[in-house]
């Protein structure tokens, strides 16, 4: 089987600009050397794009051509693409034969709309890959076991970290997936116990899910000593994340990425915001509104550009994300700009014509310590004068009309509007993506 597809990739080669930059040390790898690297990917990426019929469409509308990017402050030349161009057509990015493709990911569909199809052809997947900053940022080695607890069906992000942790970093992974036809929780917490793993990657809301089983089978999370917990793919406050770091026992750290344009942020011990993979993207912040680039320190929409995706390339891409980037060296010693996040421009919740990220809210949320691990911020349209909070109660607490009025004065004294809570004995776990925003 090895002969047969590393024959397979025969047919392939690597993109030429690569060759220049693979071969870098970690000592190598400054943000002048990585800065030179953009460059000359950005200009790459969209010399292919222009072979794409829609890209070249997009770019003859806006009146630029591939010698015109010429520079990193070139790119705000091109124009965006979006969500719902994506939606229809799951070949509109292809700048290549049909045949190249090796895999075919789809969106989760948690931002609605029709899904998302997202391909890399085998040598963008094998071949096309450049890591620097990766193996500092994750400080894994080989003997480390990662138990993957990420959906390995439909969406990327279980595949996608099972070949970063294997082929980056050499250490051993076990896709327990998240709440598969096999993998239950249970399960999962029985895998760990025998296998003793060191690190954990997974979401927020299903780190929760697995503490849950781990208790019912009276184990404790805290003695397996792993080295780290990474989240992702939920929003998550550093509150919640405090509390997932006291069940596990260890530091917890936030990955940021897409179905889309994969890596974008991996967060350091410090907690100083996101670290961006200069190697891997080109990350700006943009006026919502009028789509200008904004200023470091500016919080605006996330727009990416991937670079190592040559055969279905992607340009300035819309997150519909929110952050800003802060340019300034981290505690830590990496000198590479920074984004912190803000929430999502499609979940902000408005309550009295104020919009507030769900990121903020859940931070004073989870500082309640009589306020469980599963909450939902409930919009009403035709009454959003007040904020309306469902929750479970932690254990031991009982729910009194009492306590939901001093829980409610404490969230209003914090947020400056108004609050209710109603309290529920168990919210539903579906075992998808946590949705903490609900339209009553």
């Amino acid at each position: 089987m090895k002969y047969r597809f590393t024959k397979h990739l025969r047919n392939y080669t690597q993109e030429p600009i690569l060759n220049r930059y693979s071969n870098l040390t970690e000592e190598e790898a400054t943000l002048e050397k990585l800065l030179e690297f953009q460059k000359d990917a950005l200009h790459a990426n969209v010399a292919q794009a222009y072979k794409n019929p829609f890209y070249f469409e997009k770019m003859k509308e806006a009146g630029v051509k591939p010698q015109d990017i010429k520079t990193l402050t070139d790119l705000a030349k091109l124009p965006f693409t979006t969500k719902e161009e994506l939606r229809r057509d799951p070949w509109q990015l292809l700048a290549t034969d049909k045949r190249d493709i090796s895999l075919v990911h789809v969106s989760t569909g948690t931002t609605g709309g029709e899904e998302i199809y997202m391909m890399q052809s085998w040598r963008d997947l094998y071949l096309n890959e450049f890591s620097a900053g990766y193996p500092h940022l994750l400080k894994l080695v080989p003997g480390d076991i990662c138990i993957n607890a990420l959906p390995y069906e439909m969406s990327s992000s279980g595949l996608a970290f099972h070949k970063v942790f294997m082929e980056i970093s050499g250490v051993t992974v076990v896709p327990v997936g998240k709440g598969g036809a096999y993998s239950t929780p249970r399960k999962t917490v029985q895998v760990m116990k025998d296998l003793q793993p060191t690190v954990v990657m997974t979401t927020p809301s299903y780190s929760i899910t697995l503490a849950e089983a781990a208790a019912e089978m009276d184990f404790d999370l805290a003695s397996l000593n792993l080295k780290k917990v990474w989240l992702t793919g939920e929003g998550c406050s550093p509150a919640f994340r405090e509390r997932v770091e006291k069940i596990w026992g260890t530091i917890t750290n936030f990955y940021y990425g897409s179905l889309e344009a994969m890596g974008l942020g991996i967060e350091c011990d410090y907690h100083a915001g996101y670290h961006i993979p200069m190697g891997h993207v080109i990350i700006e912040i943009i006026d919502p509104e009028t789509g200008e680039v904004l200023e470091p320190g500016e919080i605006g929409e996330i727009v990416t550009t991937p670079l190592l995706r040559f055969d279905t390339p992607l340009l300035r891409y819309r997150t519909q994300d929110l952050g800003y980037i802060d340019p300034e060296p981290c505690e830590c010693g990496m000198t590479f700009p920074r984004f912190f996040m803000r929430g999502r421009t499609v979940d902000q919740v408005t309550i009295q014509g104020i919009g507030f990220s769900p990121f903020y809210l859940e931070e004073f949320l989870m500082r309640l310590p009589e306020v469980g691990n599963w909450y939902q911020f409930v919009v009403q349209p035709e009454d959003n004068d007040h904020l309306k909070i469902r929750t479970e109660l932690a254990p031991g607490v009982e729910p009194t009309p009492e306590l939901a009025d001093r829980l409610a004065s404490k969230m209003e004294y914090s947020l400056g509007i108004p609050c209710e809570f109603e309290f529920l004995p168990k919210l539903m776990r579906t075992g998808a993506k946590s949705i903490r925003v609900v339209r009553d």
